[in-house]
């Protein structure tokens, strides 16, 4: 996608000139070639026609109606998120929180995830990146997706981009509606105090996010949640002084041995940060395990979730 001079300097000044020459490289590259991180061991999701192998595996294994069976079973999951100087305004305020929706997979899932977060009680909404189940090609069929998806989310929701998404994608859900945030944070007010959303680039195959930036707009003493679409810069997050972070991209596995043991997590980050709650000094944090699947719908012993946070005090 070309952008217009006014759009290119406008995303300059959100998420730093030099990164978004970074990211629109990047994206012209990731055009041509599988996203893989420098620095990083070739794995399945690098590698052209590894998603028709793992079917045809599934398939001989007799195991594929059931991991997309496994696939579509959304769970709503609570979780109690205990953040340090959260104002007592914010006490009970609930965050629904949605990861590596890879939206565009099919129809069937689709409804299945519109199904799943209708009528779901939260205040707010945060998306963790990912919206498409592809690294190349147009994003358009993933905003159509979401655009069916958004009227069942609260009218305040925020959202960061993932290793899948490109910055046309980021226009779109912007269009319509989605405050996304690059390398910038967002003030919420409840009850005459106050409390800031962060939400950084994505630090895995782009790696152009930006902590500090994301910081800046926050008060010294102030309480600052940080979205991530990966837990991998959590010793960085914790530097900066974030109260917590919500993160993805693990997908927890996806297909597990017996127990939830993933296989892989793509993510240089201890293997305790790949899946549920976790905390890193005082940063309360949480890797959701998403509620789609990346080059095969199929899951196995992890499944899919969507996840309502509660605000509480530390």
């Amino acid at each position: 996608m070309s952008f217009r001079e006014a759009e290119l300097a406008a995303l300059a000044a959100r998420m730093g000139e030099q990164l978004l020459r970074q990211r629109l490289a990047r994206e012209r590259d990731a055009h041509l070639a599988p996203a893989l991180p420098v620095g990083e061991v070739l794995a399945a999701h690098h590698l052209r026609g590894s998603g028709r192998a793992i079917h045809l595996v599934l398939t001989l294994c007799g195991l594929r109606g059931v991991g997309r069976r496994n696939a579509h079973a959304i769970e709503l999951r609570q979780h109690a998120l205990k953040l340090p100087r959260l104002p007592a305004a914010f006490e009970g305020f609930t965050l629904l929180h949605l990861s590596d929706l890879h939206i565009d997979a099919g129809e069937r899932y689709l409804q299945a995830l519109v199904e799943r977060v209708q009528g779901v009680s939260c205040d707010a909404c945060v998306l963790t990146g990912d919206f498409r189940f592809g690294t190349r090609g147009s994003s358009a069929p993933a905003i159509a997706a979401l655009a069916r998806l958004l009227p069942a989310l609260p009218a305040t929701t925020f959202a960061v981009l993932g290793n899948h998404d490109d910055l046309a994608l980021g226009l779109g859900l912007e269009a319509l509606g989605v405050r996304v945030l690059m390398n910038e944070a967002e003030a919420l007010q409840r009850g005459g105090e106050s409390m800031h959303i962060a939400g950084i680039d994505d630090a895995h195959y782009f790696r152009t996010h930006d902590l500090a930036r994301a910081r800046a707009g926050v008060p010294p003493d102030g309480c600052a949640l940080l979205l991530s679409h990966t837990p991998q810069p959590y010793r960085e997050a914790a530097a900066h002084g974030f109260a917590g972070m919500l993160c993805g991209h693990t997908h927890g596995g996806q297909i597990c041995l017996p127990g939830g043991i993933p296989l892989l997590t793509e993510a240089r980050a201890p293997r305790r940060l790949a899946r549920g709650s976790w905390r890193f000094g005082t940063m309360a944090g949480y890797t959701s395990v998403g509620c789609g699947c990346s080059i095969v719908d199929a899951r196995f012993f992890c499944p899919p979730e969507v996840t309502v946070h509660t605000l509480q005090r530390a």
